[in-house]
């Protein structure tokens, strides 16, 4: 899969077949769109063509909400999905007053060349959201392009959907939003230098930047890290740390019986189990303390 950074990276098209949106965590009806999409593609011999944006829309008006996977987690997933090319558009003040009839003429037909597209019939795009499916079916005819409806995928009679999902999470419904992502959550990235406080009491961790402004779990969790091929079981802590004072929001690892040095490594931490809330504890022998609880916990999680 390409990807195309910016519309002034975009080559003009002979032809293509497109579908537009945030997908958020590539969730189960994320990948049957694409699935769709990618099914069209090869049924009229053109390239399969993905558009999302840089910040979100809703980022970029100040309408902050939890991500449920950052731009690298999301393009490693579209990758396995067979899709042709991912066009990441920026979206800023000039983009954002494009009008909805301006982003068909201007980037669907003249630079894509669209011949089919699949769109949401809630999905809203241009200046003051003014464009729609309708919109779309309208100009089709005479543009010579075709509309599909992606139609709405049920996960146990609830729409698949990122918000959903982040409900699921952030009330620690794990099982409920590994069903609607097709897989548990996940975060990503690599291993860097914590302030090594765990150490004087006895739990080292691994720390990971989220890579996110709002994180879609926070709490303590019996999880899985995936760290050079092997998978190890630990206690993770998301959160700012009251009991030190601290304000930004880290990502804490304790491997159970692990000792090794990993600065620099990749290391996929797999959310399993929600345990507790963070909580701000008296003293550091009291936060010690609970953490010995949660790792009796986590290990009666796993050993069940």
């Amino acid at each position: 899969m390409q990807l195309i950074r910016g519309l002034h990276n975009l080559k003009n098209h002979a032809g293509s077949v497109v579908t537009i949106g945030n997908f958020d965590g590539v969730h189960i009806g994320h990948k049957k769109i694409i699935a769709r999409l990618v099914e069209k593609a090869k049924e009229l011999g053109l390239p399969s063509v993905l558009i999302s944006f840089s910040p979100t829309p809703q980022c970029f008006f100040g309408l902050e909400q939890a991500t449920l996977s950052n731009f690298k987690e999301k393009h490693a997933l579209l990758k396995q999905l067979g899709l042709d090319e991912h066009l990441l558009i920026h979206f800023n003040q000039r983009f954002s007053q494009l009008e909805a009839s301006e982003f068909i003429q201007k980037i669907l037909l003249d630079r894509l060349n669209i011949k089919h597209c699949l769109i949401g019939d809630d999905f809203r795009f241009g200046n003051e959201r003014k464009g729609d499916f309708n919109l779309l079916k309208s100009l089709s005819k005479k543009h010579g392009f075709s509309v599909e409806d992606t139609k709405s995928i049920l996960c146990n009679k609830d729409r698949a959907s990122s918000s959903k999902i982040r409900d699921f999470l952030k009330n620690g419904k794990m099982d409920l939003a590994a069903q609607m992502l097709g897989r548990d959550f996940s975060i990503s990235g690599k291993i860097i230098h914590g302030e090594k406080k765990g150490r004087s009491i006895n739990f080292p961790t691994i720390n990971i930047p989220i890579r996110r402004k709002i994180s879609p779990v926070l709490g303590v969790f019996a999880v899985e890290v995936l760290l050079d091929e092997k998978i190890h079981q630990g206690i993770c802590n998301i959160g700012s740390r009251p009991t030190v004072g601290g304000v930004k929001i880290l990502l804490e690892v304790f491997l159970f019986n692990f000792s090794q040095e990993v600065y620099g490594h990749h290391a996929k931490v797999v959310f399993k189990n929600k345990l507790r809330e963070e909580v701000k504890f008296d003293s550091f022998e009291a936060l010690k303390q609970q953490i010995e609880k949660d790792e009796q916990t986590a290990k009666n999680y796993f050993n069940a």
